[in-house]
Parts: structure tokens; sequence; C-alpha cells
């Protein structure tokens, strides 16, 4: 089956690649290919996030796995169509952790044949900006229900409230 893959750069300019691949193959020859249709060299760690429909970040499948377990993901023991094979299935791709070039991978066809040879560009939209866009992570601090006023790690978490040092009453510690 060829599997026709719509990659979207996320940058504020339109930056769409559309790529004929065929199915069986790994997602490792996924991420070269998507290295290759948008300029870089394919030298950088990447990895592939599985993802619902709302594009909320779940599993990873790491280029290369450290995970030492006969069972670990990795790109190379992982074929496309394990993890998308019905149109509208969606992975999320990160390339260079230190850029953090990121892009929306979704199946937009699934198809007999193909003319050519693949994987193959189909369409090609917008420039690749020369840097990636600045990303910005905020983790978000839940709400604690414990009464005794613990973080998840079983400390007190009451360092928030404290300026300095000479502040602290150690009598009660």
């Amino acid at each position: 089956m060829v599997f026709k893959i719509r990659v979207v750069l996320d940058v504020k300019q339109d930056v769409i690649r559309t790529i004929a691949i065929e199915g069986s193959k790994t997602l490792e020859d996924l991420h070269n290919t998507i290295a290759q249709v948008f300029g870089f060299n394919g030298q950088q760690m990447a990895s592939f996030y599985r993802t619902d429909d709302d594009w909320n970040q779940g599993e990873e499948i790491p280029l290369i796995s450290m995970d030492e377990s006969p069972n670990a993901l990795a790109m190379a023991t992982t074929s496309i169509d394990q993890n998308i094979e019905d149109i509208g299935e969606k992975l999320i791709y990160v390339y260079d952790f230190l850029q953090m070039w990121t892009f929306f991978v979704e199946l937009i066809e699934v198809s007999e044949t193909i003319d050519g040879a693949l994987p193959k560009l189909v369409l090609s939209i917008g420039n690749v900006p020369e840097e990636a866009p600045e990303k910005e992570f905020k983790a978000t601090k839940e709400e604690s229900n414990d009464p005794y006023g613990l973080d998840e790690f079983g400390a007190v978490d009451d360092f928030g409230s404290m300026e300095n040092i000479d502040d602290i009453d150690f009598d009660n510690y």
C-alpha cells in the first residue's frame, strides 16, 4: 500500500510537504524522507510521537532507543502502517532537539499503486525558515488535594513562601 502523508512544519507561514511512501517502510525511512524534503541533513536526533485527533503528544518512538528491552520502540523497528493506517491518523515529529523543529504528520490517502519510484515528494508549499521558531514549554502545577501540604515527592512544599533563608524557623523542623 502507498501512503500519502501530509507533513506540516509548525511555523507561522504555511510550509507543507506531501510525501508518497510505502506503508510497510519503517518510521526511520519516513524520518529520512521528511528530513530530505525539508532540506535537513538527517543527522540530528529525532522522535515521532503518537497523538490523538487534537494533537496531544503521546508515546514516543525515538530514532534510537536507549531502552535495552527487546520490545523497546525505535524508528528502525516500527513500520509506518503500525502507527498510522487509517486516513486522518496523526503523528507528531520532532527533529533536532536543540532547535525543536516540530512537524504535524497526517495520513491523507491510501492507494494501491503510484507512478514512479518511492518515496517521492508529491507536493511542496512554502519555504523552510532559516531558524526554528522558539518553543516555550511551561509546566503546569497541578492543584494538590493533600491535606498535609506535601508535594508529589512527599516533601513539604512551602519554599514558595520563603524569601530569605533567615526566615526559616528551624525549631519547626
